[in-house]
C-alpha cells in the first residue's frame, strides 16, 4: 500500500461511490456508508471517508479498506493492487451496465451463478440484426434440449 502514487486510493474509492449504487439514485453520501459500515460493526466515520476520497489521508488501516471493500462489494486488494484494481474495475462496468439495465446486484449474481451473464455481456455491441440472429441460435438450442421457447416467446428466423 506504501507504494501506491498520491491520491490513487482516492480515485479508487470514488470510483467505488460513483459506480456502485442502487438504480434511480445517485452515489452514497460518506454518511450512508459509514453508518453501514458501523452497523456491520465497524469503526469508520464520515469525516474520515470524506479524508479518504479527498487524499488527506496516505496510510489507511487494513480493517477500514476491508470495511470499505466489504461494503462496495469488492475484494480489498482493490485499493493496492493494480490487477486486482483492472479486473474489479472492468466488472464495476459491467454491474453499472446492468444496474442501469434494471438489475440489482442479487439478479446480477443469481445470473452469474447460472452463467448467463458470460453469454448475455458477449452480445454487447452487435447490431439489432446480429442480436436478432444470436435469440434466434439460442431458441434452436432451447429447442434441440426440450426446453421450449425462451421466457419471451419463440423469434422469426433471421
Amino acid at each position: 500500500m506504501g507504494t501506491q502514487p498520491p491520491g490513487l486510493l482516492a480515485q479508487r474509492l470514488n470510483r467505488l461511490f460513483e459506480t456502485v449504487h442502487p438504480r434511480g439514485r445517485g452515489p452514497f453520501s460518506n454518511e450512508e456508508v459509514a453508518g453501514a459500515v458501523r452497523d456491520q460493526g465497524g469503526d469508520i466515520s464520515k469525516q474520515y471517508i470524506a479524508y479518504l476520497r479527498k487524499g488527506e489521508r496516505g496510510n489507511p488501516r487494513l480493517h477500514h479498506l476491508e470495511a470499505l471493500a466489504k461494503f462496495f462489494g469488492v475484494p480489498t486488494s482493490y485499493f493496492f493492487d493494480d490487477a486486482s484494481a483492472a479486473h474489479t474495475e472492468k466488472r464495476l462496468e459491467e454491474l453499472a451496465a446492468w444496474r442501469d439495465a434494471g438489475l440489482t446486484r442479487q439478479d446480477l449474481q443469481s445470473l452469474e451463478h447460472a452463467g448467463v451473464t458470460s453469454v448475455a455481456m458477449r452480445a454487447v455491441g452487435l447490431s439489432p440484426k446480429g442480436l436478432e440472429f444470436a435469440k434466434a441460435i439460442l431458441d434452436q438450442l432451447r429447442e434441440m434440449e426440450g426446453l421450449g421457447p425462451g421466457p419471451d416467446g419463440p423469434r422469426p428466423s433471421p
